[in-house]
């Protein structure tokens, strides 16, 4: 039979149909004209493949001052994906890193069992305009005792992909043909993505899950329009593009396979259990800097964040919202 009685002229199909599943308004907090944009978690959506945490922040012009100033703190369960879009801040670790993370450059450090960074805006780098994005990417079971690690990969070095108004530097995973250097503890996709008016970009098939963070312009899916600072999260399996609108569009696209379930997130620590995190803060409350379970950065220890006090009550599940503010 090769007529379906129950397809008509008015049934949408192929991209006229909505493969949006969810649409995160992020939740905005002024750090004293310095605006952060938070997505995920978010109520009823705690990941999109491991991306757990995802902080939008900027545009700001950073005139006086060190504008971002965020001492040492640890971190557990987890690699923080550091990308500027405009700017530059100073990244020093317990590792013994000490370097600059500039635009167009992708930093990714893996706390694993535990580790302690800083990052800071030192006098020399103001004036300047900081934008830009920190992700949080939960580890696998397997792999949230690893020793901690840093890879810093310049703008270059990042595959990038150019055709038809799109182009696309590629900071993480494989997608349109290309591969990121960047080594990540389970399949992962983050790509910067700019559209000129009009054009489109297909979303990576065989991803488990996938999403959008929409930085500036506006796009359309299935028909509705999505204007910037919103996130799409996309159907699995679903074929889905994305139409820049008439003043283009700059996006994020974020996703990989899905964990083997939901993890605990307290301050700034992930873990698959609460013994876990309540062994990481007691840690951290005793302040052994030589011989305990976290160091201080060798170039930057004459200060640290403390155990929040109160401490906030752990929060888990798939709503994953947390209590805490994290100091990423």
């Amino acid at each position: 039979m090769s007529w379906n009685p129950c397809l008509d002229p008015t049934v949408p199909m192929g991209d006229a149909v909505d493969a949006v599943e969810t649409v995160i308004v992020p939740r905005a907090r002024d750090l004293g004209g310095f605006e952060v944009r938070r997505a995920l978690p978010a109520q009823g959506r705690q990941m999109v493949g491991p991306f757990i945490f995802f902080d939008s922040f900027g545009p700001a012009e950073i005139l006086t001052g060190r504008g971002l100033d965020v001492r040492p703190h640890p971190h557990i369960g987890l690699a923080t994906v550091t990308y500027l879009l405009s700017g530059r801040i100073h990244h020093r670790d317990s590792l013994g890193t000490d370097r600059w993370i500039e635009r167009g450059a992708v930093n990714l450090m893996t706390a694993g069992a535990g580790i302690t960074h800083s990052e800071r805006m030192d006098e020399g780098a103001v004036p300047q305009r900081l934008w830009g994005l920190q992700t949080w990417l939960a580890l696998p079971l397997d792999r949230e005792d690893d020793p901690a690690a840093f890879a810093h990969h310049a703008e270059a070095e990042l595959p990038a992909i150019e055709g038809e108004g799109v182009e696309v530097r590629l900071i993480l995973g494989r997608a349109w043909g290309a591969a990121s250097p960047v080594r990540t503890a389970s399949e992962t996709l983050y790509a910067d993505v700019r559209l000129s008016p009009g054009s489109a970009i297909p979303l990576p098939e065989g991803v488990e899950e996938r999403g959008a963070y929409l930085l500036d312009g506006s796009v359309e899916q299935g028909g509705a329009v999505h204007e910037a600072g919103r996130m799409l999260v996309v159907r699995p399996g679903d074929a889905a593009s994305l139409r820049a609108g008439e003043r283009g569009a700059r996006l994020m696209v974020l996703g990989g396979s899905a964990l083997e379930g939901p993890r605990h997130i307290w301050w700034n620590f992930v873990a698959s259990s609460r013994e876990r995190i309540e062994a990481a803060k007691e840690a951290w409350r005793r302040g052994d800097w030589e011989h305990g379970r976290f160091r201080l950065p060798p170039a930057d220890h004459d200060e640290f964040i403390p155990l929040p006090d109160p401490a906030p009550a752990i929060d888990s599940g798939p709503a994953g919202k947390p209590q805490a503010e994290p100091m990423s």
